[in-house]
């Protein structure tokens, strides 16, 4: 989370305002490993940056609340999907 702050405070300013998501990546990461740990947290955020790019997604993207059984620590391809698709909220 000192990096993501750390990022926020130095670099953000000179790349500018640039993201396609609401809340933005750093705001999401910062958010997402504090409510789901470093693990979960790290690989959402790593995704959430990789469909930032050019031909990505945009719009409202918010941290789940509540992880889905299915994601576990051993099988981190997952959160991408599960990210992505909002398939982490319960239903």
């Amino acid at each position: 989370m000192g990096v993501i702050r750390l990022y926020q405070l130095t670099l953000s300013g000179f790349i500018g305002n640039s993201c396609r998501h609401i809340p933005t990546c750093s705001e999401y990461g910062y958010e997402a490993i504090a409510r789901h740990g470093l693990w979960p947290g790290g690989w959402m955020t790593l995704f959430r940056v990789a469909r930032c790019g050019p031909g990505g997604s945009g719009g409202l993207d918010p941290v789940p609340s509540l992880l889905d059984q299915r994601l576990h620590w051993w099988t981190p391809w997952r959160y991408w999907r599960g990210s992505s698709r909002k398939a982490s909220l319960p239903q």
